[in-house]
């Protein structure tokens, strides 16, 4: 089942990448307190995560805190390295970037997708949502390939301003 507007996130342990290599973080403290705005990719350095996505919230990152996001995460079912390198390819250093390697966390929200066609095994559908001490208070998904549209960085803009 996929989580909705109104459910708390489930608490999971990703990595991110710290000074010393990969460390785990809890998704539950990760959220905690504060209104944060969480966008998921496919897959980094893939060409609509690399050319549209990501550089929409590079582009945004300052109006979307000024309207009222304490946090900016960005989550792939990739590993901690692959996101520590993608984070200095797009100059996102704004963000938190969230690696969810074996895709539990995304599993957990029910919105992973079978990308083995492309050789990608398991991945996160694209979507971005907004949350509020855990609480989800926004999720946009974009089910159509090539189409970035409910996870966008304006869309996500425009429900912050309300």
């Amino acid at each position: 089942m996929t989580i909705a507007t109104g459910d708390r996130l489930p608490d999971i342990t990703i990595k991110t990448n710290g000074p010393e290599g990969p460390k785990d973080l809890s998704t539950g403290d990760f959220f905690a307190g504060r209104r944060v705005v969480l966008f998921a990719v496919p897959g980094a350095f893939t060409p609509g995560c690399s050319n549209t996505h990501m550089p929409g919230f590079v582009v945004r990152a300052d109006d979307i805190l000024d309207a009222g996001a304490d946090a900016i995460g960005c989550l792939a079912v990739n590993d901690a390295f692959v996101m520590d390198a993608w984070q200095q390819n797009q100059n996102a250093g704004r963000f938190t970037m969230l690696a969810d390697g074996n895709a539990d966390f995304t599993r957990a929200l029910g919105l992973e997708m079978d990308a083995s066609a492309g050789g990608m095994g398991t991945r996160s559908k694209r979507f971005a949502l907004i949350a509020d001490d855990g609480v989800v208070e926004y999720l946009g998904v974009d089910t159509q390939k090539g189409v970035i549209e409910a996870s966008s960085a304006d869309t996500i803009l425009a429900r912050l301003k309300g």
